[in-house]
């Protein structure tokens, strides 16, 4: 496989890419048609020259933030996917990444001219950053400032979505977006210093963990160090000024440690070959964090590869690297052996160099070598896919797994992502099940995590573990290795605990087991809504002796048609006992004359005017509905009452729908005059697991949001550990509102949050 040669840090970037002219693209150009040539013949350079003429002729309006023409990006990206030795179609894809997303070419246009295999792998790549409203909106983005932000993290969160689900299918797709990005983050001097670091926290989360997880370590660590560069450049500078201020001390002293251990190696009968090279500015910034030491005190810079050509003369190597120099304590691992889950394959060692100063060495073989530099990525390169070894095939059906399972369980992308960084770009273990399935999970995860891995109904019914045949808490962290048993209870009332979800017990590492509790919690708050709603419904029928009443019959005259859908709003206290008897009287009295004389005012109802300006109804008196108490701003309708005026509801509202429909002429336009200081009472209920201190921690979140709290109750249940916190607070605007429904979900143990509506 050819050197990666254009997948190097930015500093290697050659300076001329901001202001390449003609003659460089030229220059360019001819140097990558003759690499397709010298691997592939000519017929392919001449296919892939195609794909330049046609990239150029696409984007030929089109400039960069630099100011450089733009096929200096996509002819970039084609070069380091080449250099990453894959196939010409990979190549041609390349080079027309962008064509569909960003010019008038289309996919039909692209199949004609280059065949199915390059037109799907431009669509993986396109489909990547394509967008839906429904991921954006469901995240429900503020406004201003905040609202633009929210959308950014919903198109960053779809982006990632749709680049690993697409990639799964074709690895290549996803090895053309890392070059993509890769370039991108080679030249970022042109973006705004935000965008900058936008960019390089995305790629640290993001594409170096998904790097590591495929085994690719050329995109890894240039990834680390592109974005540390960004993110802290004064600590990139500091590491990079006091390692190229030793490299000519460095150089030479690993000159005399290579012709020292050639010396050594060939009179063992060793034919090997050796590399060196000083370590990535990003891993000595570890390992400044971890031995909490200056640039200028950190010493084991420096790495040696031996490469040989069997397992055997790996440990051979071994032997003799170890007779010739102490081996330091601590600082050995056996990865051919028991490798990587990535695949990596090598044997690693510390010892006392020359002058006794620490020098790491890592042995293999040539094929594990290619391996580690391009990860399972150097197996599809020269395999068809239906080729793939059992391992790289195993590793990619459960990347597929992984991926579409938390896509499944995240209610949108945002979720998807934080889910992912919690599960698959953390460090993992690797426990067996009792029948020798190896299942893979995040570091710190537990029993709890490993059972809701298997089914989420053994985690729901989880009640104890067996970890190599002894039994431990639910909350003990597993390592690599250990086998475990899950005991379930067979109860039709089995579910999780409350305490599972107290982050300060840690039962639960990961965000897949996090997520499947909170599901069992929604399940079980609309199953008891749904009840305790029938009970009420029902009550409320034999009070007015209206026992022969279908539900079906009520759910309708709330605009309704699932019953379970009604009866769970009634439950949730959305639709007041009082307000269903109320309908139910009027739905029967609808064809009574209308009283003569003015009702008297019911109790409890305001008597205040709302601020509103109405259409065609002049000194009317206005009040508030109490069934949706509308907020100043949200869409309202009003109704014409019978001798008490104009009564304001949501247009949205549940207790007027069926009675618009029957009764359009009683309802009139109306809208929300300016008026300060306006406050109206809104009632919340916010759903949790309980916990203490759960209502003390809901009335601090709206008293630091500096809104006045009319009243706070709440009711814990014991049978299933739920809480339902209700609170009234005078709220000016639906901002206002949109806000507090944000922070009050964001509370430790939170499952919902809604407003009660009628």
């Amino acid at each position: 496989m050819p050197n990666a040669a254009a997948a190097k840090p930015a500093d290697d970037h050659s300076p001329s890419d901001g202001d390449a002219g003609a003659a460089e693209l030229d220059r360019r150009l001819a140097a990558l048609l003759g690499d397709v040539e010298r691997r592939f013949g000519r017929g392919d350079a001449e296919r892939v020259g195609q794909a330049y003429e046609a990239a150029a002729a696409a984007h030929a309006s089109q400039r960069r933030k630099s100011g450089e023409a733009y096929i200096v990006h996509p002819l970039a990206v084609a070069q380091i996917v080449a250099d990453f030795g894959l196939d010409p179609d990979a190549i041609a894809a390349a080079l027309l990444h962008d064509v569909v997303e960003d010019t008038a070419v289309g996919d039909e246009e692209l199949r004609r001219s280059f065949g199915d295999a390059v037109a799907d792998l431009v669509r993986g790549v396109t489909k990547i950053s394509e967008i839906e409203a429904r991921d954006i909106t469901a995240h429900q983005p503020r406004e201003g400032k905040d609202k633009e932000r929210d959308r950014e993290l919903a198109h960053e969160a779809e982006n990632l979505r749709r680049l690993l689900l697409a990639s799964v299918d074709d690895l290549r797709v996803i090895l053309i977006k890392m070059a993509d990005r890769l370039h991108n983050m080679q030249t970022l001097d042109a973006l705004k210093p935000d965008r900058q670091a936008r960019m390089a926290r995305e790629t640290l989360e993001i594409y170096a963990p998904l790097a590591n997880r495929l085994g690719i370590w050329q995109f890894k660590s240039h990834f680390e160090d592109l974005s540390l560069k960004v993110l802290e450049p004064e600590t990139y500078h500091l590491i990079d000024t006091v390692l190229s201020g030793r490299w000519a001390e460095h150089e030479a002293y690993l000159e005399t440690a290579i012709r020292t251990l050639q010396e050594r190696l060939e009179a063992a009968g060793i034919d090997a070959v050796i590399k060196a090279r000083a370590k990535h500015i990003t891993s000595v910034y570890a390992k400044m964090k971890r031995k909490d030491m200056d640039a200028d005190q950190i010493l084991d810079v420096l790495a040696m590869r031996v490469l040989v050509d069997s397992n055997e003369r790996c440990y051979s190597a071994l032997g003799v690297i170890h007779q010739l120099w102490d081996p330091m304590e601590g600082e050995f691992d056996d990865y051919i052996a028991k490798k990587k889950p990535n695949l990596y394959r090598s044997l690693h060692t510390t010892v006392k160099g020359p002058d006794n100063r620490p020098l790491e060495i890592q042995i293999r073989t040539h094929d594990m070598d290619e391996l580690a530099e391009y990860g399972i990525a150097a197996h599809w390169i020269y395999k068809e896919n239906a080729n793939l070894s059992a391992e790289v095939q195993r590793q990619i059906a459960e990347l597929r797994r992984t991926l579409e399972s938390r896509d499944a369980d995240a209610p949108d992308a945002l979720t998807f992502v934080e889910g992912l960084k919690a599960d698959v770009f953390r460090d993992q273990v690797y426990v067996f099940t009792p029948k020798g399935r190896v299942l893979e999970l995040p570091t710190g995860a537990t029993p709890i995590d490993f059972a809701y891995r298997i089914h989420s109904e053994v985690g729901n019914r989880c009640r104890g573990a067996l970890v190599n045949g002894k039994m431990v808490a639910l909350n003990t962290p597993l390592n690599t290795g250990d086998t475990v048993k899950i005991v379930t209870t067979k109860g039709d009332d089995a579910g999780p605990s409350r305490d599972w979800a107290n982050p300060a017990l840690g039962y639960v590492a990961s965000a897949h087991a996090r997520e499947k509790i909170k599901q069992f919690f929604r399940r079980q708050i609309r199953s008891d809504s749904v009840r305790q709603g029938r009970d009420v419904v029902e009550r409320v029928l034999r009070k007015l002796g209206m026992t022969r009443t279908k539900l079906e019959a009520v759910a309708r005259l709330f605009g309704d048609d699932g019953v379970d859908d009604f009866l769970a709003a009634v439950g949730r206290q959305e639709i007041a006992a009082q307000t269903l008897s109320q309908r139910l009287l009027e739905h029967e009295a609808t064809t009574l004359p209308a009283p003569k004389a003015k009702p008297i005012e019911p109790h409890g109802v305001p008597k205040t005017t709302a601020p509103v300006t109405l259409f065609g109804a002049d000194q009317v008196q206005t009040r508030i509905a109490r069934c949706c108490n509308p907020l100043p701003g949200e869409p309202v309708v009003g109704y014409l009452t019978r001798g008490r005026g104009v009564t304001l509801h949501r247009t949205d509202c549940r207790n007027i729908a069926a009675q618009r429909a029957r009764e359009p002429e009683r309802f009139i336009q109306v809208a929300w005059a300016p008026r300060k200081s306006q406050t109206v009472p809104v009632e919340l209920n916010v759903y949790a697991i309980d916990r203490s201190g759960l209502a003390r921690d809901i009335a601090d979140v709206i008293s630091k949001s500096g809104i006045n709290m009319q009243g706070i109750s709440a009711i814990a249940r014991d049978r299933d550990a739920l809480a339902v916190v209700a609170v009234v607070v005078e709220l000016e605007s639906t901002d206002q509102l949109a806000d507090l429904l944000d922070k009050l979900q964001n509370v430790t143990n939170v499952i919902e949050v809604r407003r009660t509506a009628g």
